[in-house]
């Protein structure tokens, strides 16, 4: 069986570590933790990872979040995987800061990264983890919030949150996405 994973993120260093960015960290964590280093290919950052018989690869497009369809796209055909087995990490606003939720498909609720895909790959029909950024701020400064760094308060939480996002990707690669949902949809 092979997955692809998918961190969405803007690349330059000044949008490392942002809410928008969180699919690139975890990305980040998920080789680190499999002893994978990524390498500079087309359209993205690319590493091949394998975990218990599975090979997981996994990118970060390097064409800004609003064309993340055509690096979703071409690598996904590259390697011939099926919808149902790319996973889409994204940060959410509409799901508090802390919250994970893996989706099987849907929306792209005003996602630019995921609009693209829906564009670009022809549909809503292909996993998501969701990670809730939270909504608090002020009304139409939205691109401000995601592009800025979480909160001091949220930043001690976050090792634990990407580690517990890696044991999502984990789980939906070895157990399926229902059992996962049901562990880690609460």
């Amino acid at each position: 069986m092979k997955y692809l994973i998918v961190g969405l993120g803007n690349i330059g260093p000044e949008y490392a570590h942002t809410r928008h960015n969180i699919g690139f960290d975890i990305a980040d964590e998920l080789a680190k933790q499999l002893g994978g280093t990524f390498s500079n290919l087309r359209l993205a950052y690319y590493a091949e990872l394998a975990y218990k018989g599975r090979k997981l690869h996994v990118i970060k497009p390097t064409t800004f979040m609003n064309l993340s369809g055509k690096a979703v796209n071409y690598w996904m055909h590259e390697l011939k995987i099926a919808p149902e087995n790319v996973l889409v990490i994204v940060d959410d606003l509409a799901i508090p800061f802390g919250k994970l939720r893996l989706k099987l498909q849907g929306s792209s609720a005003g996602h630019n990264g995921l609009k693209s895909i829906e564009s670009v790959c022809g549909g809503q029909n292909y996993p998501r983890l969701r990670f809730g950024v939270g909504d608090n701020f002020p009304k139409g400064r939205q691109v401000d919030y995601v592009l800025d760094l979480f909160d001091k308060e949220e930043q001690p939480e976050l090792p634990a949150l990407i580690d517990k996002s890696v044991a999502l990707i984990q789980s939906f690669v070895t157990i399926g996405p229902a059992q996962t949902m049901t562990n880690f949809n609460k």
